[in-house]
Parts: structure tokens; sequence; C-alpha cells
């Protein structure tokens, strides 16, 4: 009793303190994050992510698999600035869970009637049977404090539940590989026997399905093994049980080899997006994953257009604070490319290497306010010395200043003045001038 006490003390104390943290693809910049389910709730987006670790030693557990013990949930109002909203729920604080297993796995929330419905896998302990099964912690608010049920949802087994609720108030569950059933008024217990959805191809792994409705479709979207890594695909219906019809590719596999991938779309002040998943700070270990964010887009009859990862992200970047241009828009095909500040501490990010005479980097959407900005701040460095072009909405546009580099091995912050500024959004590049090479933190304009 005395270490459950101490966690659930722990979980409501952490949900108490809220840090902002600002990114682009990746959004989450100091922990791992995975399998995002995003929720609008009150005019934000919530995301309740998994939150993958490292296996803590002397735990009996594989060094080479998914590790997960709690949930965070991170929320914004504007897709750039993210709230870290701390832990809200434990391995240690739900009474069915095995607290050993460490598989705290992709959880999802719906709100219904002014409570928070938060749909989480795990294992269970023995007297509760064996392998993964799901249940719901409940709060008045989405942040939480959620408080878990005393048992799991019965004759649901598996992992990756996604809840539903249609226009006309019935809500439905989905899961595993890939069962869907009706929930109950309560939200708390299924209101029909689990059904197999059928439709999907025969192939290969399916997990992680995520459903939601646009213009009268149901659209049934899911992880799919059909080689050796994951992509997303999904298929369509008129019901929310189906039958669906496969319908195409929402996003191919990871080129570098990353074995899963798990989403949820979400439409959110008139734009539809892809959250998604990508081990973007572990590039050696697949296991540790970071959410990443897209837009999507629909052709007329209904269809999804294949979305390609980007580093960019979404959302508009503040000029007066720091624009990493390594998560860049476009890039030139040659002397342009992007490297880790530091191997053995990904968390740090990026720099931008510019190493041709001409070559760019171009960063969309930077908002300069109201106000014309008078100077650029660039954090840079470069051995030999250089010169760094700052330009207007593409490589060829309008010049905004140039910055002398001095020469060496240590990072400078070097200052210029803005010969041109206009406010609004705009698109900005950074043109390497001369023959010698740059690396380049970030830049911002004041």
């Amino acid at each position: 009793m005395k270490k459950l006490h101490f966690h659930y003390l722990f979980m409501v104390l952490a949900t108490l303190v809220s840090i902002t943290v600002q990114g682009q693809n990746p959004i989450i910049r100091d922990q791992f994050t995975a399998d995002p389910s995003a929720r609008v709730f009150n005019g934000r987006v919530y995301v309740y992510p998994s939150h993958d670790i490292q296996a803590p030693p002397g735990k009996g557990l594989r060094s080479n698999w998914f590790c997960m013990e709690d949930y965070h949930v991170f929320s914004s109002s504007d897709l750039t600035e993210w709230t870290d909203h701390g832990v809200i729920l434990s391995q240690y604080t739900v009474p069915w869970v095995d607290s050993t297993s460490y598989s705290m796995w992709a959880p999802d929330c719906i709100e219904k009637d002014g409570k928070y419905y938060f749909y989480f896998p795990s294992g269970q302990k023995p007297e509760y049977g064996r392998g993964f099964t799901v249940g719901v912690a409940v709060a008045d608010h989405p942040e939480g404090p959620f408080i878990p049920q005393p048992k799991p949802i019965k004759n649901v087994r598996g992992i990756d539940p996604c809840p539903f609720i249609d226009k006309d108030g019935k809500a439905y569950l989905y899961w595993g590989n890939i069962m869907a059933a009706p929930l109950q008024d309560n939200m708390l217990e299924l209101a029909g026997d689990p059904v197999v959805v059928k439709e999907l191809p025969a192939r290969g792994l399916k997990e992680g399905p995520y459903l939601f409705e646009r213009n009268g479709i149901y659209y049934m979207t899911y992880p799919h093994v059909e080689n050796k890594t994951e992509r997303l695909e999904y298929a369509i219906s008129d019901n929310p049980m189906g039958p669906f019809t496969f319908t195409g590719v929402i996003m191919d596999e990871h080129p570098s080899g990353c074995w899963t991938n798990h989403h949820s779309i979400i439409e959110f002040n008139g734009q539809w997006y892809l959250f998604y998943h990508h081990n973007d700070f572990s590039p050696r270990f697949d296991k540790n994953r970071s959410i990443r964010i897209d837009s999507l887009f629909f052709n007329a009859d209904g269809t999804i257009r294949k979305v390609t990862p980007t580093e960019r992200g979404v959302g508009l970047t503040n000029a007066r604070k720091k624009i990493e241009i390594d998560r860049y828009s476009l890039k030139s095909e040659t002397g342009a490319a992007v490297a880790y500040h530091d191997t053995t501490d990904t968390f740090k990010g990026w720099k931008a290497i510019l190493s041709d005479r001409g070559s760019w980097m171009q960063y969309n959407a930077v908002d300069f306010g109201k106000k014309k900005v008078k100077k650029v701040r660039v954090m840079a460095k470069s051995e030999a010395g250089s010169t760094l072009q700052i330009m207007l909405g593409t490589p060829e546009g309008a010049q905004l200043s140039e910055v002398k580099i001095p020469g060496g091995a240590e990072w400078t912050t070097v200052q210029a003045k803005v010969k041109k500024g206009k406010p609004g959004v705009h698109n900005l590049a950074v043109v390497l001038k001369e023959d010698q090479s740059a690396e380049i933190d970030w830049l911002s304009f004041k």
C-alpha cells in the first residue's frame, strides 16, 4: 500500500506541473512519445501518446523490446507550442495492471457528457487473466486527474483501443487486430459481442485501428505490415461497424526501417492533420519513438491523398523565437544536410549544414507579426568563416539580410541588420553565399 500511495501521490503532483515545449517534427523534444491519439477538446488539441523508455535493469525485461510504465498528455492551441501536463496514469496506480509488465501501450481518450474516458491497454495481474486487456480511467478534465476503474473491460482482449462516438450518440470501441463492438452508454462496458473487421487485407499484421467520420463516410485507418515494416492504410464504410472496403495507403513505410507506425487523424480549425510516430531521436533502436504531425488532404471523392513525412511539420513559427532551419520544408539537392548536435544525446536536436556555394534550406510559414523586424540573429559556426544570405520566400527571393559568420570551431551568435522586412506570414530561405561551409543551429528576428 505504501508503494501504491507513493506512486499515486507522484502522479497527482506531476499533473500539477506543466512544461511548455516548442517543436516542429518531432513535436516533443524532451522524451520519447509514440502512438499519438489526438483529440480536439474545448478548442485545444490534446495528444494522448504512449511513453517509451529504456528497459530498467534488474526487472527481467527484454532490452530490445517496447517498455512503457506511464502516460503523459500534451496539449496545444496552435500545434506549435505544446504543454506537457505531466503523468496522468501509471502502471502503479491501476488496480488490475501488473506493475512489473511495463506494458502501458497505445491509449486513446474521448469526451461524453462532460466526462473524459481514457482507454488504455496493459498486461494484467494473474487473477484477471493472461495477456493484454483494456481498461478505462475517467476524469472531469482532458488533462485529468484520471481515476482508473478497478477492473478492465470485460471481453476486450488486446491492445490499441480506439473509442468513437457517432453523430447519433452511439459509442463504439475498436482494438487489436482488428476488433469492433458497441459500447454501453456508461462508456465502461461493451453493449454487444466483439466482431472481427474482416474486409481488410488478409496478409500481414494489422493493428492500431483509428476510426473517424467525414461527410457520412466512416474511415477505418490502421497500420499494416505488408512487407517488413508498417505503413498506414484505410478502408471506408457507410456504417461504423462495417462492412468496410479497402481503399488505399495514407503513408508508406518509413525508409529508415522503423518497424512500427501508429497514428490518429483529426480536423482542427478547418484543416485535417495526421499524427504519427518515427524513431527520430533513436535511430539505432526503433522501439523509442517520437510524435510527428503533417497536414492531410482529401480528394473530391472523399479518398485520402497520400501523406509524405516532412521535417517542418505544421503550424506557424514566431519569427521572434528560434527558427530551427534544420526542420526545413525544402532544401537544395546537393550541399544541404542535417546532423545531430550530439549523437550521444539526441534530444539536443539537429543542426543544418550548408557546404556548397548556393546550397540552401527553406523554412515555410514564419509569422513576422504586424511590425517590421529590424535585425536577425543567427547561431552558427564555420571553421574558415562564411557568409549566409537570408532570403524572403524562396532562395531566389528578396534578400532580407547578409550574415557573416566568423571563422572558428565554436558556436557563435551573429547579428545583422534586416533590409526589407515585411509583416505577415512568409517563407524563409538560408543560402550559402561562398564555398566555405557553415553549420546553423537557429535564427530569430527582432
